[in-house]
């Protein structure tokens, strides 16, 4: 009993060397490296009554030359021998041509392990659906091709025609199946390593008996699924002081998001440690050049520690942008940054200064990486910047927006102004105190 093949709605290329299917005719490529031993099946028809086109390539050197975007399917023949050794013409001439173990030399080397081509051919074509041909002699043979990853398998003495076009249909439906499968897994696999990387850079914070409020923002950038190189967190020391910092190693992939989480783990180690402002930062200095996978790499960040009463805090910058802070009736500004030390990673030996600063009794201090002040605004080169973060800051103030509410607002409003997606991943940090 026959068995109806499933109709084919027509898929675009999504890269380059990847087998498309069409509603037209499909495209074989045949591997047969003996013209008297090949097809001779006048023509071959698809399901939709479409005729068939085929290439022939009598060797790998000819099939990469072949292998173009519109071919569909591959089939090998298994016979096919090694690069390098007699074709299967010569070797069925060599024994009468030959004498004692110079023939059997011969044969040896034509019948060496074809499995070995359809490798080459998988290598070669890893986004086509490929079949192999061969005899039913070679019927264990044929069944490990399936298993190293040919798609099907064909006995030369059996094809024909209806045969082989329903093989080529099954084969390409089956190989999309497999690319989609693999695709899914690969899917599976990043966003498990997404979430073990988020829960390393995006902490729960450590405020257990502080009377401050935390909020934060994490928005990747647009080029990547997976996080960036951001980073934070905030912890509560035993004496009551509250310590928060916000960082970003540059460069984006998984070697600087890993960085990342091992900045942020011994920042919180060091912390808790009793460490603070220029100790602090040049050990950190002192693990980031261990652990970055090359010189080139440095990480900016930004550190303030808040004094247990919540009125003081002090601040120490390390390449990063200062933070903001706002306070009721007046119109939030930027921290001092005068005399701001060098990103961590760049100068050896480097000193970073701690800047008193004076909050009062009701604050808010927004900590942010310069994902967010780097946007576009409108079709223009111009960028939002610090100013431009300031005024937008104080807009959404001026509506009464607080907390969680103030950070989605203003991600929302850089995204916006920015026409699409970030560049560059964006971390936004929010500690608050009422004095009342």
């Amino acid at each position: 009993m026959s068995v109806p093949v499933p109709r084919q709605r027509e898929t675009p290329a999504t890269g380059s060397g990847q087998a498309v299917l069409p509603q037209a005719s499909l495209t074989l490529l045949v591997i047969e490296d003996d013209p008297a031993g090949g097809l001779t099946v006048p023509e071959i028809l698809d399901a939709d009554r479409h005729r068939i086109r085929l290439r022939t390539a009598r060797n790998l050197t000819e099939a990469a030359r072949l292998l173009t975007p519109d071919v569909h399917c591959i089939l090998l023949d298994l016979a096919l021998p090694e690069p390098g050794t007699a074709s299967r013409a010569q070797a069925s001439a060599a024994p009468s041509a030959a004498h004692g173990a110079g023939a059997a030399d011969t044969v040896q080397a034509a019948a060496t392990d074809q499995l070995d081509t359809l490798r080459r051919v998988l290598a070669l074509a890893p986004r086509h659906a490929v079949l192999v041909l061969t005899g039913e002699a070679d019927a264990e043979r044929a069944a490990e091709a399936v298993r190293v990853g040919a798609q099907d398998f064909l006995f030369r003495d059996e094809l024909d025609g209806r045969l082989l076009s329903r093989a080529i249909r099954y084969a390409v439906e089956r190989k999309r199946a497999d690319i989609a499968q693999y695709k899914l897994a690969e899917s599976k696999l990043r966003a498990q390593e997404n979430a073990r990387l988020e829960r390393g850079l995006l902490p729960t914070p450590l405020l257990e008996g502080s009377d401050l409020r935390f909020a934060a923002r994490y928005r990747p950038g647009r080029s990547r699924a997976l996080l960036g190189g951001d980073f934070y967190d905030t912890v509560r020391t035993p004496d009551g002081t509250v310590h928060a910092m916000i960082g970003d190693v540059c460069g984006h992939g998984p070697d600087e998001a890993a960085l990342g989480v091992e900045l942020r783990i011994a920042w919180r180690a060091l912390t808790l440690a009793g460490l603070c402002g220029d100790d602090l930062l040049a050990t950190l200095q002192e693990v980031l050049e261990v652990e970055r996978p090359c010189e080139e790499i440095f990480a900016t960040l930004c550190t303030v520690d808040i004094s247990p009463d919540g009125r003081r805090a002090g601040l120490c910058l390390a390449g990063h942008p200062a933070p903001l802070v706002s306070r009721p009736g007046r119109p939030a500004r930027l921290l001092p940054y005068e005399n701001s030390g060098p990103a961590l990673g760049l100068l050896p030996k480097a000193r970073w200064p701690r800047r008193q600063v004076e909050l009062g009794g009701t604050w808010s201090l927004m900590l942010y990486t310069d994902g967010l002040i780097e946007g576009r605004i409108g079709e223009g080169k111009e960028r939002l910047g610090q100013d431009g973060m300031v005024e937008m800051i104080n807009r959404h103030l001026a509506r009464g927006l607080s907390g969680e509410g103030l950070l989605e607002a203003s991600v929302t409003e850089a995204r916006r102004l920015n026409g699409g997606e970030l560049t560059d991943d964006v971390a936004v940090v929010l500690l608050s105190r009422n004095e009342a």
